[in-house]
């Protein structure tokens, strides 16, 4: 049995959000529903999360001594990581005292940090299909990795990174070096390090997400969302969609990948597990354990949101990861750089028909931040897809003069 308290007593259930970000954000509101005291981290102040939450705290979590002092002080029962550049020695430190627990482990948090830990575990250990892959230390072995085998076209990624930041591809020798220092600049944390992939001929790709919740005799039970389909530039998603139709051998294939991983990850919420997809083959390619920035679309397709499915499952609750309707969503960048932005246009986004809107409430805007994202629902995908691309196209970003 779940036992919730009230927030702001002695009784509260605290749960602190390591990252605040607009997925954070989201996530705070689903606990925020169930009763639950929220604590929201970043590394900036008046980040999206820290707008709703009880309480903001801003900290550098990559530091490991900046990270303890505050779960020693805050002594939270769940610290949920939101974003990669965390001090998750720190985390499974704190885990093995018993001084917290981590979701969805502390194990899951280090290894999901970076691509080199995933990776590994994907097709080394558990022997799943992946794209051709390897890790250099210098612009001189990520050019032996692709004449070694590697090959071109390819695509170089820093082992640490989020939203596609310092991901590019590379379509012959020319571009090694851009690519490289594009890399070095866009990593978080592991600066020096990437991974080379081979490029795989996908029809398309999905994240498939997939929940870890407890059943009824308190054992791990996974239940997945129906698939979404998704379009990425230089790695960064700018639309989504669901369902993404799937033959039903792939998307077999798809649920016995993402199972894999997420049971030997374990623990308890929403991961998002990347895949590549041609007729009925299926390649493994990432994955958090996290909503997934794709998965904003289940805000307007799902019975319950992948936010309100990564509460209840971490919380113990029951989940319900069916289906209302056919959605999608595409993404409203910034397009200017400033402070404070304002949007026009907001009015006649929300007249396309069965649209919604989410303004992340980001103070500082770069041209290609994601400062917000159109939702459409509709009777089909297509349709879907062009009202919420019409939708975000309305939405004007503009520095206040």
């Amino acid at each position: 049995m779940t036992t919730l308290g009230t927030p702001l007593t002695p009784q509260s259930t605290k749960v602190m959000l390591l990252g605040a970000g607009e997925l954070g954000k989201e996530v705070l509101i689903a606990l925020q529903r169930l009763g639950v005291e929220t604590i929201a981290v970043d590394r900036y102040d008046h980040a999206p999360g820290q707008q709703v939450a009880h309480h903001a705290r801003t900290i550098a979590m990559s530091d490991p001594e900046q990270l303890r002092t505050l779960i020693e002080a805050e002594r939270p029962h769940l610290v949920v990581p939101e974003i990669e550049a965390i001090a998750t020695p720190v985390l499974e430190q704190l885990e093995a005292q018993g001084t917290v627990r981590v979701i969805p482990t502390a194990r899951a948090a280090r290894l999901t940090m970076d691509r080199e830990g995933i990776r590994v575990l994907a097709a080394q250990t558990l022997g799943l299909p992946t794209s051709p892959y390897r890790f250099c230390d210098s612009q001189a072995e990520l050019q032996a990795a692709i004449d070694a085998g590697i090959g071109y076209p390819c695509i170089v990624k820093p082992v640490m990174s989020s939203s596609g930041k310092g991901q590019s591809k590379i379509d012959g020798p020319a571009d090694v070096q851009k690519a490289w220092d594009y890399a070095m600049a866009g990593g978080r944390v592991s600066h020096g390090r990437v991974i080379v992939e081979g490029f795989v001929d996908f029809d398309y790709e999905i994240t498939l997400l997939t929940v870890r919740s407890l059943g009824p005799e308190g054992t791990a039970v996974t239940s997945f969302c129906e698939p979404i389909g998704h379009v990425q530039v230089n790695g960064d998603y700018v639309e989504s969609w669901q369902p993404q139709p799937m033959a039903a051998r792939a998307l077999e294939r798809a649920k016995a990948i993402a199972q894999a991983v997420t049971d030997n990850l374990g623990g308890q919420g929403v991961f998002g597990v990347e895949l590549f997809v041609k007729d009925d083959q299926v390649w493994f390619s990432e994955v958090s354990p996290r909503p997934h920035d794709t998965g904003l679309v289940t805000l307007c397709t799902q019975h319950q949101s992948e936010f309100e499915l990564h509460a209840r499952a971490i919380l113990g609750l029951p989940v319900d990861t069916s289906l209302r309707n056919p959605g999608a969503s595409a993404v409203i960048y910034g397009g200017v750089e400033a402070v404070g932005i304002v949007f026009d246009g907001v009015d006649e986004a929300l007249r396309v028909p069965g649209t919604d809107l989410r303004l992340f409430g980001k103070p500082e805007s770069f041209a290609k931040r994601r400062m917000g994202v159109a939702l459409a629902r509709a009777d089909d995908v297509e349709t879907a897809r062009a009202n919420a691309k019409l939708a975000a196209g309305k939405v004007r970003p503009r520095v206040m003069r």
